[in-house]
């Protein structure tokens, strides 16, 4: 996996061989980042990263300048390599947490521009993440919430969905509060 655009433009970003999780391929992580690119400016946005994995989001938002990113992951070995992969490229505006996701959207009191969630295919608990999110008023006016998730999963009749991407075997419903 690499870096598409910005600052670090074309750095590999490579897990350790024992690394346990499905990162969003580049295809699919390039069409996204050009749909966000003609509707945020990344060094004014907030962005909170879900089921961070490898920290790929993350490292994407923060080479195209965005100064406040908050990644969240549970395995203690995914949340190392962040930290690490962090601190090698100097990402000082990365903020790591190891917790559940559903724990801290419970929680948390700051607002975002962009949520971007890529929990596992198979989570058991998929379908709660956009009502998590509303329900707890986690985002700026306009603000969206972007979920990765498989091609069983339709989000079409929820109140805030706004639009569906699919790039091969990857889909992105896109969820908006529209201020």
């Amino acid at each position: 996996m690499r870096i598409i655009s910005g600052v670090y433009k074309g750095k590999n970003i490579i897990p350790p061989k024992t690394f346990n999780a499905r990162p969003t391929t580049d295809f699919a992580k390039e069409s996204l980042f050009n749909i966000i690119s003609n509707n945020f400016n990344y060094p004014d946005i907030n962005v909170l990263d879900l089921f961070s994995g490898s920290g790929n989001i993350s490292y994407e938002f923060a080479s195209r300048g965005c100064e406040n990113i908050t990644s969240v992951e549970l395995d203690y070995n995914n949340f190392k390599f962040i930290i690490e992969t962090k601190n090698k490229f100097n990402l000082t505006q990365i903020i790591v947490l190891k917790t559940d996701v559903f724990k801290i959207l419970n929680t948390i009191k700051k607002k975002f521009d962009i949520i971007f969630a890529d929990p596992p295919y198979k989570h058991t608990d998929i379908d709660k993440l956009p009502d998590l999110v509303f329900k707890n008023k986690l985002l700026n006016n306009n603000g969206w919430f972007i979920l990765e998730h498989s091609k069983y999963y339709n989000f079409s009749k929820y109140q805030y969905f706004s639009d569906k991407r699919k790039y091969g075997n990857v889909n992105f419903s896109i969820f908006s509060n529209f201020g």
